[in-house]
Order: structure tokens, then sequence, then C-alpha cells
């Protein structure tokens, strides 16, 4: 682990944060209780579901944030996808499904929650999720945000690229969970040949 400032970067596997969190941070973690885990999420992919899995070991309630954002012509509406996060989950003690429009830290706010979770799988993720944590810390200096990567077998999966290699014909089942790949094959059609 390694800490700077009001951020927490948490580096490696399940079983690699298990050995590298602190004591002091492990109170921290308690104390916040509450986590969001937010995004599109337009599919889910294996790699949110890693992430909500292994976050929910840290935390009381994992609260995954479906943003309204319909400007960005999602595939799912919002309660489609509230509805496969739903499915996907339901194993997962302590996991709960919302949706939140406007300010991150303003839904936060109002469900008491102190933590962002965010996954890093590049550099380039890092930058905007840098401007993004940073921009949260000055609306609300309470919120922390805390970086994850996916194991490493999700780390190039995106919904972005499910999408466009689901469309070109592309085998995505080992990218999504189960329901998501059904919905994804009512959905959209597959391009000839594919």
């Amino acid at each position: 682990m390694v800490a700077a400032s009001n951020f927490t970067f948490i580096i490696g596997s399940r079983d690699l944060i298990v050995k590298t969190l602190t004591i002091e941070t492990m109170l921290f973690f308690s104390a916040m209780g509450i986590a969001v885990y937010p995004g599109s999420f337009d599919p889910l992919t294996n790699g949110h579901l890693d992430i909500i899995r292994r976050v929910s070991h840290l935390f009381d309630r994992v609260l995954v944030a479906v943003l309204e954002n319909e400007g960005k012509s999602p595939l799912f509406s919002v309660s489609e996808r509230k509805e496969l996060i739903a499915a996907c989950v339901s194993d997962i003690p302590g996991v709960e499904v919302h949706s939140f429009s406007g300010l991150l830290v303003d839904f936060m706010q109002r469900v008491n929650a102190r933590a962002v979770i965010r996954g890093i799988r590049a550099v380039s993720d890092y930058e905007y999720e840098l401007q993004m944590a940073l921009m949260n810390r000055e609306l609300n200096s309470s919120v922390e945000t805390i970086f994850m990567l996916p194991a490493v077998e999700y780390t190039y999966v995106s919904s972005r690229l499910v999408k466009e290699v689901f469309r070109l014909g592309g085998d995505v089942a080992r990218l999504v969970p189960p329901k998501v790949l059904e919905s994804l094959k009512a959905r959209l059609p597959v391009a000839a040949g594919g």
C-alpha cells in the first residue's frame, strides 16, 4: 500500500491486499463502513465484478452507483443496468445497487458514505481518475478515493470494448457475467461473418 495525502492506493490481488493493509488502514476502512463504487456500468464486466467482490471484504456496505448520464447514449437504460447488476451481485453480502444524477459527493452525503472506489486499469485511467478524485476532495474534503486494480485477466476489459467486440462477432463470454451476455445477445445485432 502506498499512501499519499488523502489518497490510498491499493495495489494487487485480493491476497496481496490482505497482506499489505496496515492496522491503521483497516481501522480507517471499518470506521467508514460504506463505500460507493460509481460508474456507468454499460454493461457490467467481470472486471467490475472483481472489484465489487474484493471491496465487499473491506466495507460493511458497498453501494454500486449507476450514473444517470443519458448523454452518453447508453446501450442499456439505468433501470436495466441496475437490474443486471443486482442479479450479478445477489450472492455478495452487503452490496446494494443505486442510481444517481448530479455530483457524486452529493450522493455520498445522502447515503452517509466517505469512500469512493475507482478501478484503475492503466496509466491513462489514473490521470483521469486523479483529476476526478481531486475535484471530489475539493467539493467535500471528507471524501476519500481508493484506487483498485482489477485482477490481471481483466486489466484490458472495458464496457466500451466489450460492446465493440460483441458487435463485431467476437466472443466476450469470459469478460462479462452470464446474465450480461444474455442481455447483450438480446440487445445487439452481431456483424455478419462473426
